[in-house]
């Protein structure tokens, strides 16, 4: 999503991770944001002060009582300023004054003024002994009791000590999905939706399979702007190098075949206010052989047996609930609205997303996309060629509107 006038306050507490800090910042003005930083002293000995000033364009806020502060009282100014902040990373010295309302740095300061009206997003990093100490376990209870305080989890992984554990700070695109989901809007706060997304693989033998070229990312595109919308997201996801940012908020299912999507998507409907389907499931599948299929000597063609597979849009439509909503995709080659909006009447779709092969940098692999709408009633929305990120606030505008 585009950051574009948005207000963010990143906070840096002293730990190794501190070293990462730039390159969110980067990110953050790439999109289009304004970022102004505040640290701890100890942050500065993990990056330097010239570095964050350069990054961000602005003077750090490291000293309450600095001289050279644009304002007098910075740690009320700031918070008044930002329209959200982060501190990443949140080291547990940081967790444990924060839950005790302890302000006595520049950083804690500016915590504790910002706490009561801003959305805050905390990225815990630190030993894993220190994260499971029931202290810090109680810091970070009281912390998410919090309505306007979203504490991360920690990552699993290797540890500044050199041990393997939970404890290292999320990645910078979980920061970054973080700090999108903070300043969107709640509209599908308490919905729970469910998204099928990239190719279904169709066995044919040990070692081979039929597939397509989906790579996913729309589906996940949607999934994480449903999930920033605070819905709650079952994500069926066929196989794909693609990965899940907001794991709180949005539940993985890997399934292989069109068959395994099918009983997935059966399972989780009957609890699903919207079903969004994205996958590019397979039609037909072939008659698959326990044993390797091996070219003989001097043969040149191989007839395949395939069956058709489970219609999955036709089977959560045939039972859809006045109050669900079911949206489908379409990507077709020829007559492509006349086919796309059959699509949606025969399966009793509210909505269709139609992509078109004949659009440059749209469809399968690329990270734009060109659609257009149709929904039930008659509208049609064209969307033009942008990231899939923004189209698909664009498709969750156009089929809830």
């Amino acid at each position: 999503m585009s950051l574009q006038g948005k207000h963010i306050l990143v906070g840096i507490s002293g730990g190794i991770a501190a070293y990462k800090i730039p390159e969110l910042i980067r990110s953050l003005v790439k999109s289009g944001a304004e970022v102004r930083v505040t640290t701890t002293r100890h942050a500065l000995e993990f990056v330097t002060e010239l570095t964050l000033q350069t990054v961000s364009g602005h003077a750090v806020y490291k000293d309450v009582f600095a001289a050279i502060n644009e304002h007098a009282t910075e740690h009320i100014s700031l918070p008044e300023w930002c329209d959200m902040m982060i501190v990443a990373p949140t080291t547990a010295n940081v967790l444990g004054k924060m839950a005790a309302g302890i302000a006595d740095d520049a950083l804690t300061t500016t915590l504790a003024s910002c706490a009561a009206r801003k959305p805050i997003v905390l990225a815990p990093a630190m030993n894993d002994k220190m994260w499971d100490n029931p202290a810090m376990q109680q810091a970070v209870k009281t912390l998410r009791g919090w309505q306007n305080i979203r504490v991360l989890e920690p990552a699993e992984g290797q540890l500044a000590c050199g041990t393997t554990g939970k404890g290292r700070m999320p990645e910078i695109d979980v920061l970054q999905e973080a700090i999108e989901a903070a300043l969107t809007a709640k509209t599908l706060a308490g919905k729970c939706v469910l998204i099928t997304a990239g190719p279904t693989q169709e066995r044919l033998d040990p070692v081979r399979y039929l597939s397509n070229y989906s790579t996913g990312k729309m589906g996940y595109a949607l999934a994480h702007a449903c999930a920033r919308r605070g819905a709650e997201v079952t994500l069926i996801s066929g196989p794909t190098t693609q990965e899940v940012l907001d794991t709180e908020h949005i539940r993985r299912v890997d399934v292989r075949s069109a068959e395994e999507m099918c009983r997935a998507c059966v399972a989780a409907w009957s609890k699903s206010d919207m079903a969004i389907l994205c996958a590019a499931v397979a039609d037909f599948a072939p008659d698959a052989t326990d044993k390797k299929i091996k070219k003989q000597p001097g043969q040149t063609e191989l007839t395949l047996q395939l069956h058709t597979t489970p219609d999955i849009a036709r089977t959560l439509g045939e039972s859809k609930r006045a109050d669900q909503k079911l949206v489908g995709f379409a990507l077709e080659t020829d007559n492509e609205e006349t086919n796309a909006q059959q699509k949606m009447a025969t399966k009793n779709m509210d909505a269709i997303v139609l992509n078109s092969l004949r659009h440059e940098g749209a469809g399968f692999g690329y990270d734009t996309n060109q659609v257009t709408i149709f929904t039930a009633q008659g509208a049609r929305k064209d969307i033009p060629l942008q990231s899939k990120a923004l189209v698909a606030e664009d498709i969750i505008n156009g089929v809830t509107g």
